[in-house]
């Protein structure tokens, strides 16, 4: 058994039951929406989101779930595949999970409004039923999403990033989201304010590990579906190369500097990059600090009774870092 269904098994059921209940939160009486949430549904990913909310809210119940677990993991999946559709556009992306994009097959124009669709269905899905206290940390999320995304590119232009800045990057552009699924999934079933601000950092720190570990993807030679250096073209400072700026010689960083600036698309320079920042300890610090979030993520679910649903958050956090892609 691979280990997404292993993390699964314990929420199999809901998990079912969940993707029928996500279907039906997007339909609409428009045909061209039917037929490209129709192709979203069948296209999806591992669920990892949902997968959080249901583990979490079984988890601080002692195992049970109800409507408003449903509609909160269906509210996330809305949110999250809102953002996809959109990211495509921006980054003027033909894929997505080796399938085309959305704006790929119908263009940026419709890809922009059905991203506006699916969040508009997901607040309105928590509003129908009264779940406002679900939906402030839905909307919390989606403004840190905006803000994470805003400031990594005001921050790419003058690459003056510290390790502070960068954290706070990720904090907002990749934590917010999965910190909301745990918050979310406590928040459905339980009234513990402490508990449930427990599960948003666990979240959090989870989301950290995640986003340093798909940054150590850009200088792996393993094929995971995106080619290596592609940050670096990119001009996207991730920690690896942070660390490596603020520790070399001056004469080092302007040469970093200027092959990122100016040289950014030039093969050969990449690889220079990429290998100087691996001689100079940038993927072991990293790997470090992805451990560091990894272990607090995991102390903050002692407090918990042993269960299977949290034996299978200890293999979600293991899995984030071990993942291969």
């Amino acid at each position: 058994m691979n280990i997404t269904s292993q993390i699964k098994q314990p929420i199999f059921n809901e998990m079912e039951l969940f993707e029928k209940k996500f279907h039906e939160s997007m339909t609409s009486k428009v045909a061209l929406l039917n037929r490209i949430t129709y192709y979203i549904v069948n296209r999806k990913g591992k669920q990892m989101r949902p997968m959080f909310v249901f583990l979490t809210a079984k988890m601080v119940s002692g195992g049970t779930v109800n409507e408003r677990t449903y509609r909160g993991a269906s509210v996330i999946e809305l949110i999250h595949t809102a953002t996809l559709v959109h990211d495509d556009v921006v980054d003027d992306s033909n894929r997505r999970r080796g399938f085309f994009s959305i704006n790929a097959l119908w263009k940026n124009k419709i890809a922009v409004l059905v991203g506006d669709y699916l969040l508009s269905k997901g607040l309105l899905l928590s509003i129908d039923n009264g779940d406002f206290d679900l939906l402030r940390i839905i909307s919390v999320a989606v403004r840190e999403m905006s803000e994470g995304e805003l400031l990594q590119i005001e921050k790419a232009r003058r690459l003056d990033i510290t390790e502070d800045v960068y954290y706070e990057i990720i904090r907002k552009k990749t934590a917010t989201l999965i910190a909301a699924c745990c918050a979310l999934g406590a928040k459905a079933v339980i009234e513990d304010d402490i508990q449930v601000e427990n599960m948003r950092k666990f979240g959090e720190l989870i989301g950290m590990a995640f986003q340093i570990k798909d940054d150590l993807f850009d200088y792996s030679e393993e094929a995971i579906g995106k080619p290596t250096g592609i940050d670096i073209k990119e001009q996207k400072m991730t920690l690896p190369l942070i660390h490596v700026l603020n520790t070399c010689t001056p004469q080092e960083k302007k040469w970093l500097i200027n092959s990122i600036k100016n040289h950014n698309k030039d093969k050969k320079r990449v690889k220079e990059v990429i290998a100087f920042v691996k001689d100079n300890n940038g993927l072991a610090y990293a790997e470090n600090k992805m451990v560091e979030f990894q272990q607090e993520a995991l102390s903050l679910l002692q407090n918990f009774e042993d269960s299977e649903y949290k034996d299978a958050l200890t293999l979600m956090v293991n899995y984030v870092i071990e993942r291969k892609k």
